[in-house]
């Protein structure tokens, strides 16, 4: 998936607007929209940007890892330890 795609899939998932995502990062909703058409590439701060509002890597949104991530900086290590278990289980029932 290029990253026009997944910036628009993960901009919907979030439930925002090409207008509200735009304010978020400090570009026109043009500018989004040039990106989801793939028309434009986003500069290394936008895309540093769109990282932390998504909560993904920037190699995930450039198609550089498959992988998603999880932000779990402010759970305790026992809540972190439950989490992993929860993805292990989730992983194991394929």
């Amino acid at each position: 998936m290029d990253f026009g795609s997944k910036l628009k899939e993960l901009r919907k998932q979030s439930g925002l607007t090409q207008q509200q995502l735009a304010e978020l990062i400090g570009v026109t909703k043009s500018v989004i929209s040039f990106y989801e058409l793939k028309e434009r590439s986003p500069s290394p701060d936008v895309l540093i940007k769109l990282s932390y509002i998504f909560h993904v890597s920037t190699d995930y949104l450039l198609g550089v890892t498959r992988n998603k991530t999880v932000d779990v900086s402010d759970l305790t290590d026992e809540d972190i330890k439950a989490v992993q278990l929860i993805v292990d289980r989730l992983k194991n029932r394929k």
